[in-house]
């Protein structure tokens, strides 16, 4: 493949990425462009501005979570029918899981051969900004950075001598420079930024960060950048799991999904990896709906019940409808602000909201975030969706915590080797058929996942747990380790 693609990375957290990444789609998009959006990492949020921007599902690239492979054939697969691909980074451009980096976006950018644009936050600086540049240059040659992007100047001459600075210095060409805009259209708040479900003019936010980008930077200049990427090699093994699911899927359970305002956090691959396994997906609202629908499993991923979780309290009939079909059986999978919806209460700002009631486990809000990172668990303890023994690899970050559980009342599925989890050494709540975990997991990454989560709704529909079986293709698939 060597369609145009570009990675826009930074020097650390809250640079600018974002900003342009969005924009910059956007602007693309508005010029009639088919634009691919990717995020580097596990993150949501900025996921889902980038899908809001595209008009299409921004998938995650990450190393972490995933094997090199199995990124490519991501990437190849979520390119394929685009006229460009815009992978934004996270953190700063080399950040990674250690000293070396590993894992981070420098080393997707050589992984897909991506030229990289380097977005510099300028305030009350200017020729430093040309020795952090160099500094990035020069740390790994093997990182092809062909343009900046200076953000933040605060004025014509401000902004002259920043690209004298960086071009003399670096020989890298400064392809625009933002202003300080005036108000932010991307509000912020403690996971970040909020996401696109809950801001009040979602589309006006992108059409200002798509005008800021076309006015102030070369558009013509970054697409020869983007196209002056080379050829990326495909895998050997190009069939893997995460391909899109079939056009007419043959139906064998229907998996309810929570999707609102307060639950967002969802890969676009484990939706269409229920789907694959033959899943129909049944979306439902815990804000709006009067109670949950017939479904054989269902899928409860996170997102922040606690900044509704006045509302969410307030509909109890639906709270009932989720406590009665937990008691009587339905295999249940939840991720972080699921696992808190499904429990007793969550006790925050002097009060207490009732939620579903039904994991026997109370639930507090902090102030500093109690999980936050990668995660890896060992499976220690029987559970409907894993064996004993499965290793997997994902992320957390949550400001709620469980409180103190009685053991008579829960197991816990996992130990954590990495992370924090509940308590820093277990995760993975089970409770009756329901598995509610603080950690995110990526279908990519952890190939048992989908095709246990539809087993288990097979069984309940059938009547008999146990006795469902998988095709022998699916049954092959492990987690990740």
């Amino acid at each position: 493949m060597s369609a145009p693609r570009v990675l826009v990375a930074g020097l650390g957290g809250g640079g600018g990425k974002t900003l342009v990444s969005v924009g910059l789609t956007a602007a693309w998009r508005s010029q009639g462009r088919e634009v691919a959006p990717f995020k580097k990492g596990p993150d949501y949020i900025d996921a889902a501005w980038l899908t809001q921007a595209a008009g299409r599902s921004c998938r995650n690239l990450d190393l972490f979570l995933m094997s090199r492979d199995t990124v490519v054939r991501s990437f190849l697969r979520g390119a394929a029918d685009a006229d460009v691909s815009v992978v934004e980074g996270n953190r700063g451009l080399y950040d990674g899981v250690d000293a070396k980096g590993t894992f981070s976006s420098a080393e997707l950018a050589k992984l897909l051969r991506i030229p990289v644009v380097l977005v510099v936050d300028c305030v009350k600086t200017t020729r430093t900004v040309a020795a952090m540049v160099l500094g990035c240059q020069r740390l790994d040659s093997a990182v092809d950075i062909r343009g900046v992007v200076l953000n933040r100047v605060s004025g014509s001459r401000h902004e002259s001598v920043l690209r004298d600075a960086v071009e003399s210095a670096c020989g890298v060409r400064v392809v625009g420079a933002l202003p300080k805009l005036q108000a932010t259209p991307f509000p912020e708040r403690h996971l970040g930024l909020v996401p696109p479900d809950e801001h009040a003019a979602v589309t006006d936010a992108v059409h200002e960060v798509a005008r800021a980008v076309a006015g102030h930077l070369d558009l013509d200049a970054l697409w020869a950048v983007a196209s002056a990427a080379p050829t990326v090699g495909v895998p050997i093994s190009t069939e893997a799991p995460g391909g899109r699911p079939p056009e007419n899927p043959v139906e064998v359970a229907r998996v309810g999904v929570f999707r609102d305002a307060a639950f967002q956090f969802y890969y676009p691959e484990n939706l269409e990896g229920l789907e694959r396994e033959g899943a129909h997906l049944v979306y439902v609202s815990p804000l709006a709906d009067a109670e949950l629908p017939e479904v054989d499993a269902l899928y409860v991923g996170g997102g922040f019940p606690e900044t509704l979780a006045a509302r969410l309290t307030d509909n109890a009939s639906f709270r009932e409808s989720v406590r009665r079909a937990v008691a009587e059986g339905l295999p249940v999978y939840a991720e972080c602000g699921g696992a808190v919806y499904l429990g007793k209460e969550l006790s925050m700002e002097g009060g207490t909201y009732p939620m579903a009631a039904a994991l026997p486990v109370v639930f507090g809000m902090g102030e500093h975030p109690r999980g936050h990172g990668y995660t890896v668990l060992e499976t220690v303890a029987p559970n409907p969706f894993y064996r004993m023994g499965d290793r997997i690899r994902g992320h957390e970050f949550h400001y709620t915590f469980a409180g103190p559980v009685a053991a008579e009342d829960v197991t816990f599925a996992f130990r954590v080797h990495r992370g924090y989890g509940f308590d820093g050494r277990r995760d993975g709540v089970c409770h009756r058929n329901v598995l509610a975990s603080y950690t995110h997991v990526h279908a990519l990454g952890v190939e048992r996942w989908a095709p246990a989560l539809v087993r288990a709704a097979v069984e309940h529909r059938s009547g008999r747990p146990g006795t469902a079986t998988l095709e022998p293709a699916h049954a092959a698939g492990g987690s990740s380790s």
